[in-house]
């Protein structure tokens, strides 16, 4: 029989997730992990998720990261975590959003937008490759991981630069994470205050929720708001790539591939939704209670995730100055928010 005739069985959806649960089992337990240390004295001041991502970095450098577990913690760091913002929707109101005043959203948008350009511009200056500077703009402007891939669909890049831009990234925002909240306690900025600020600021959903549920409900509130205008930037400023990338090769097509297409944030219309429905009373308190430490045990078990699959070793393949100009990237965003943060 003819070898090409031979159809290989495609995977069913059982197996496929069997195939899912080591990574799964793995993230879960590096969440309620974090839930037990944290009940220990001196550190209930942490959130769960801050402690997984520390566990799930210092795991991975005494185990290794091993097959079975990649699509697991894919699976984690993107789906459940998406769903876990959608439950957060269940802790804000329209009201409280717009309660936030439309001058501080503004400013959320204005950061990205500087943040961006101005890191191309100076990615330019510091000879780092087109691409790779668009990516860790990106990146650092808009929501971490998900807008490098989604920006990588029309600019193109090799997997060397998407693999730097995801560990820089990353490696940054956990570091944003550890240190914005005791920078903004220092500065003695209110809690309200601060949440915009993180969430204009930081670079994953989850290191946004991690950080400013240090600083109290109020915050996590904001900066959770804040975090969805600049989600909600993902498709027009991909958009803007595309028709760049279009306008540069007079016309040519940017890819064949089927997969280069922006994706659709569905998670905030899912969080917006349930917003909504918490804004006309239509859910019991002790559906939003249950449904926020849901969403908490989600959240640990994605940064987690996040902690364990960082793979710094992509950092030493292309040298220093794209993580030098990551780092700019960051704190241009961070300086450029606070000042905005204290004028709106």
């Amino acid at each position: 029989m003819d070898a090409a005739a031979i159809a290989l069985p495609q995977p069913t959806a059982a197996s496929r997730l069997l195939g899912l649960m080591p990574g799964v089992a793995l993230s879960a337990g590096l969440a309620f992990a974090a839930i037990a240390i944290r009940r220990l004295p001196g550190l209930g001041h942490l959130s769960p998720a801050m402690i997984a991502i520390l566990l799930g970095m210092v795991l991975r450098r005494i185990i290794g990261l091993r097959p079975n577990v990649k699509a697991g913690l894919g699976f984690t760091m993107r789906t459940l975590l998406r769903l876990a913002v959608v439950l957060l929707g269940l802790q804000v109101t329209f009201a409280q959003i717009i309660g936030m005043g439309l001058t501080p959203l503004l400013a959320v948008v204005a950061g990205l937008l500087v943040c961006f350009f101005g890191t191309v511009w100076l990615g330019a200056r510091l000879g780092v490759e087109p691409k790779l500077a668009r990516l860790i703009a990106t990146g650092t402007s808009i929501c971490g991981a998900s807008a490098i891939v989604a920006a990588n669909s029309v600019t193109r890049g090799k997997d060397e630069e998407v693999g730097y831009a995801l560990a820089a990234i990353t490696l940054l925002g956990i570091v944003a994470m550890l240190t914005e909240p005791a920078a903004s306690l220092l500065l003695h900025m209110a809690p309200g205050r601060a949440g915009i600020w993180v969430g204009a600021s930081l670079h994953d959903v989850a290191q946004v929720v991690a950080a400013a549920s240090q600083l109290g409900d109020e915050a996590t509130r904001n900066a959770t708001i804040a975090k969805m205008v600049r989600i909600l930037m993902l498709a027009p400023m991909v958009l803007s790539m595309a028709a760049y990338e279009h306008h540069r090769h007079k016309g040519r097509k940017i890819s064949d591939e089927p997969h280069a297409k922006i994706p659709m944030p569905w998670f905030v219309l899912g969080f917006l939704a349930l917003a909504g429905l918490n804004s006309g009373g239509m859910v019991p308190a002790e559906v939003i209670r249950i449904t926020g430490l849901t969403a908490g045990i989600m959240l640990a078990a994605a940064v987690g995730a996040m902690g364990f699959a960082m793979d710094l070793r992509a950092l030493h393949r292309k040298g220093l100055r794209p993580l030098i100009l990551a780092v700019a990237s960051w704190l241009l965003i961070a300086g450029v928010s606070l000042g905005l943060t204290y004028l709106s």
